[in-house]
């Protein structure tokens, strides 16, 4: 382990365009839970599974259950930012690292300190009502009761990307073009399941991939440095 984190420092001190790519793995450190491991939220028991309550048919078809399993289990408002997103901030501020591109929807990398982060699947720090365009913060969403509404009448709706939805166009191009000028590229705290935020990786044309995750990923064999465990940890040895 220690030759690893002395190749993945050498290869820090070494780039100036860094991108880190990551998923849930990032926000669980903070207490964040995610779908996929084992006390996940697709292994706990609801009506409907969570992938369906968190669809864009679920929201139209059924909003109240919709809002009721959102508040509950999106809403993470006191979780704070840990190692890896303070890491990350730092790098950003040293002049290392030119993006942040993640499939969270927390904000803690922003709380951290990081500039440059392109929100794959939106933030709940984002709600817009649907028919007058009013803006609304996370705090009144958890505070809401029901179906938000906001004071023209519309609901609520938060800036969050649902299943059956596409990405955003203009987030989803700055991420490939950072991903595609990075000299280095470090995949983190992601299980690389989800599409089409996984695929993103392919832009990449270097020759320092580095992926870090607790567990086994498809991408495995096509990282050039390769180190499984906490990414904060890891993170966290690096100067």
């Amino acid at each position: 382990m220690e030759d690893k984190i002395e190749k993945l420092q050498k290869w820090i001190d070494g780039s100036k365009r860094i991108v880190f790519f990551g998923g849930a793995g990032v926000s669980t450190e903070s207490g964040i839970p995610d779908f996929r491991s084992v006390d996940g939220l697709y292994h706990q028991h609801y009506k409907y599974p969570p992938e369906t309550m968190l669809s864009h048919s679920f929201y139209v078809t059924h909003t109240a259950e919709f809002f009721d399993f959102y508040r509950a289990k999106m809403l993470c408002l006191d979780a704070k930012p840990n190692a890896a997103h303070k890491k990350l901030a730092e790098l950003e501020e040293a002049g290392k690292l030119t993006a942040v591109v993640t499939q969270n929807i927390d904000g803690l990398h922003q709380m951290a300190g990081s500039k440059t982060v392109y929100e794959l699947h939106g933030s709940v720090h984002r709600n817009y009502c649907q028919r007058c365009h009013a803006l609304y913060d996370a705090q009144f969403m958890l505070q809401s009761k029901g179906i938000p509404t906001c004071t023209c009448g519309g609901t609520i709706k938060p800036d969050v990307v649902l299943y059956e939805e596409g990405l955003n166009q203009r987030t989803l191009y700055g991420a490939v073009e950072a991903i595609e000028k990075a000299d280095m590229l470090i995949i983190g705290g992601t299980s690389l399941a989800v599409y089409p935020a996984a695929s993103l990786i392919d832009y990449y044309r270097g020759d320092r991939l580095v992926l870090i995750n607790r567990d086994a990923t498809p991408q495995d064999g096509n990282a050039d440095l390769l180190i499984q465990g906490s990414i904060g940890e890891i993170l966290s040895q690096v100067h």
